[in-house]
């Protein structure tokens, strides 16, 4: 018998669909969403858009009644060997974008380290440098997600655990992304899930194969999304579900899907849902 059918908000990042935004509301709203993660607009990176362009990125959402789940900014993307207050004043930027758009949430990352240096040689730098963000986040009123990805510090589970314990602050929480799990040779809900649901606040929607890391739509790969889904239900989880596919092309800042590859990701997202009473809107 089925059990209680819960609600989850559905998201995706735009500028896998279209560099325009119009494009992008079109397509997301064909899909079902409430919601877009914006990354980039116009082909314009989020932490470069002028006010100007902000505005007018409201006016064309708000014109298709679409809101804002998140900013995806590439704070941390850069390597850890960069002064403290190089992300801080480029998160200062961020956050203006993040209030324009009407949003609470921005992704961010944990540093990447120089050729040579290890994990645990950047460890300090890195928690040094989310706490300063962490610090500012918290003043301005957002919240950032640290989004586990291959490369930086925080990619498994026990170091995503750590910062999150090290920096301990409610204005740092955590974007759980399956595929980026696989790709670090972790099984994310075996592995990962319950050491970091505590912190857990955001759900980006991809799936990986492991032999390969090749991204793949939801329930195809080995990200173990199915029972993801299954625990983020039975745990009460009632935020974002922002669809990533990075199903044509990924680079160093984002990835590119079309609108067909993104509905093809957005329709097997969907069938894992249904199959786990979660409804999404």
């Amino acid at each position: 018998m089925a059990g209680p059918t819960t609600t989850w908000q559905l998201s995706g990042f735009g500028d896998e669909v279209d560099p325009d935004p119009a494009v992008q509301a079109a397509v997301l709203l064909a899909l079902g969403a409430s919601h877009i993660e914006v990354r980039s607009a116009w082909g314009t990176n989020v932490s470069e858009l002028t006010p100007e362009q902000v505005g007018e990125l409201k006016d064309v959402l708000d014109a298709q009644g679409l809101k804002v789940s998140a900013v995806a900014s590439p704070i941390g993307k850069v390597d850890v060997s960069l002064p403290v207050e190089h992300e801080v004043e480029r998160l200062r930027q961020i956050i203006s974008v993040a209030k324009g758009l009407d949003t609470t949430y921005i992704r961010i990352f944990s540093f990447y380290r120089g050729e040579g240096q290890s994990q645990d040689e950047i460890r300090d730098a890195v928690i040094e440098r989310l706490s300063a963000l962490a610090e500012l986040a918290a003043a301005e009123g957002v919240v950032l997600l640290h989004e586990n990805e291959k490369g930086i510090y925080g990619d498994i589970p026990e170091r995503v655990l750590d910062i999150m314990q090290s920096v301990d602050s409610p204005a740092l929480r955590i974007a759980w992304d399956n595929a980026n799990f696989v790709q670090v040779g972790v099984k994310p809900h075996t592995d990962g899930y319950a050491m970091l649901r505590p912190w857990l606040e955001y759900f980006q929607v991809k799936d990986a194969i492991a032999a390969t890391g090749e991204v793949v739509p939801s329930g195809e790969g080995d990200g173990e999304l199915d029972a993801t889904i299954a625990a983020l239900k039975a745990d009460g989880y009632a935020g974002y579900a922002s669809l990533e596919p990075h199903l044509a092309s990924a680079h160093e800042l984002g990835g590119f899907s079309g609108p067909v590859a993104f509905g093809r990701a957005a329709r097997a997202f969907a069938g894992l849902a249904a199959k786990n009473d979660v409804t999404l809107v």
